[in-house]
């Protein structure tokens, strides 16, 4: 078995798809977002963006129809998520996991996101855009996932540089950070291939 990355963020919107497949690329690795709500679904967004002809997409084991917390869109759906019987696919080459909004999104009325995590047993990579207010967001992340030592390789940031917010993160969490998505005006497979070969250099180094 490989080793499973798990891609969170500090709330929905914030460059999980993106930083899955520059993963997914680094890496050479497999892709599952195990709890799809709402089209278009992520890993078609992951495969248009990975050039490694190798990678396996394996199938959701939740896809709902309505772009919603998991939860919700589970209800409207009339079904459960249930968290037992969410088994992580078989393959020797490393997993790339996406979640769904950030860490405390319910599954259901007793299962958040990180539950999921954990029950997965993979390490997590956080994502951080940077926006006024995202100190806060992402410091209260960091807490609850100390909170409950699951592991963190590190942390990603996204969108425009803000230095100071930046060095105040780290110097808070602790985390290493791994790499820096720019604003970018297109994205492409061109572009996550060159994040991947920097991203790649820095888990080397893990």
């Amino acid at each position: 078995m490989g080793k499973r990355y798990f891609v969170t963020a500090i709330h929905t919107d914030s460059g999980k798809t993106l930083v899955s497949a520059i993963l997914t690329q680094a890496l050479g690795a497999d892709y599952w977002k195990p709890i799809q709500a709402g089209l278009p679904a992520d890993t078609d967004a992951v495969k248009a963006l990975v050039s490694d002809p190798n990678v396996t997409y394996h199938p959701e084991a939740y896809r709902l129809q309505t772009p919603a917390s998991p939860h919700a869109a589970a209800n409207i759906d009339g079904v459960t998520i249930k968290l037992h019987e969410v088994s992580a696919p078989k393959t020797e080459r490393p997993l790339v996991i996406e979640g769904a909004g950030g860490i405390l999104v319910p599954l259901n009325d007793h299962d958040v996101v990180l539950d999921l995590a954990e029950h997965l047993e993979a390490e997590v990579i956080l994502v951080s855009n940077l926006y006024l207010g995202s100190i806060n967001h992402t410091l209260l992340t960091a807490k609850e996932l100390q909170r409950r030592k699951v592991p963190v390789a590190g942390i990603i940031f996204n969108g425009e540089s803000n230095p100071e917010s930046e060095r105040i993160i780290l110097h808070h969490t602790g985390y290493r950070q791994l790499l820096h998505v720019k604003q970018e005006t297109e994205v492409n497979p061109e572009l996550v291939s060159q994040y991947a070969n920097t991203l790649r250099e820095a888990l080397q180094k893990l």
